[in-house]
């Protein structure tokens, strides 16, 4: 399906995402804390399906003949490690969990939420707000159709990748928003300034952007999402808001690798 701009499949995914969100809200409060933990399980697992399909890109015949054999899990490595010391510096998990807590207490003025609730229930509901936000944002820009589609939407190669996308997204939002509320509807910000920075790479680099450097950012990606997986399921909070560096590591470093070979 050819865009009739660049960016139009972004816009697409958007709306689907805030039309799912605000209909998981609507229905949320009507479904038991016990249905809605199921819900968020179901989630977890299928977050863990789509990282195994975005890590196997670690196996790409061309990153594979870009760095050669055996390689391309070093570089992945290599990514995460560098990539998440920066984060843990740069400190970037608190500070997004900060910046979702300031959107937590601006949305609960704009929509006009009693300020009368106890410390706890307040607690309760930031750390509600900052997990959907996080998750979802995470969940819909850090996976390969977001970055392929993306970028074949700014090269101008249609926008069928984000359309499947779209669609996708507008039911995990839904089912989202169930468990989280609010937040998850705000991710759709989050989906349109990573995306639209993306379909602009597109445009500006052209077909400049090798598959080999695709293949290793997707799959660094798809580990990312594992530990989105694991943090849904409970079994283990893993710090994915410092791995995000990562994603601009991986493909540096297999640039710096294909030069010294």
């Amino acid at each position: 399906m050819q865009a009739g701009f660049p960016g139009l499949g972004t816009v697409i995914n958007v709306v689907t995402i805030v039309a799912g969100a605000l209909l998981g809200m609507w229905v949320g409060h009507r479904i038991p804390e016990r249905t809605r933990s199921v819900v968020t399980d179901c989630l977890g697992l299928t977050t863990l399906l789509v990282a195994g399909l975005s890590a196997v890109s670690v196996t790409d015949s061309a990153l594979r003949d870009a760095v050669g054999p055996g390689v391309p899990v070093l570089v992945v490595l290599g990514s995460l490690l560098i990539g998440s010391i920066t984060g843990s510096i740069l400190r970037i998990e608190e500070r997004l969990a900060g910046l979702a807590g300031v959107l937590h207490e601006w949305t609960g003025r704009r929509s006009g939420a009693a300020v009368q609730v106890g410390a706890a229930e307040e607690h309760a509901a930031r750390e509600r707000f900052i997990e959907g936000w996080l998750s979802a944002s995470l969940l819909f820009c850090v996976g390969p159709l977001a970055i392929l589609g993306s970028l074949s939407d700014g090269l101008g190669r249609g926008i069928d990748q984000l359309t499947l996308k779209a669609v996708l997204d507008g039911f995990a939002a839904l089912a989202f928003a169930s468990s989280f509320g609010v937040g998850v509807l705000l991710s759709a910000v989050s989906v349109g300034v990573v995306q639209g920075l993306w379909t602009v790479v597109g445009v500006v680099l052209g077909s400049l952007l090798p598959d080999a450097h695709i293949a290793a950012l997707t799959a660094t990606g798809g580990l990312l999402l594992v530990g989105i997986g694991l943090r849904l399921l409970r079994i283990r909070d893993v710090p994915v808001g410092d791995m995000l560096p990562a994603l601009l590591v991986a493909p540096i470093l297999t640039q710096v690798i294909v030069a010294l070979r």
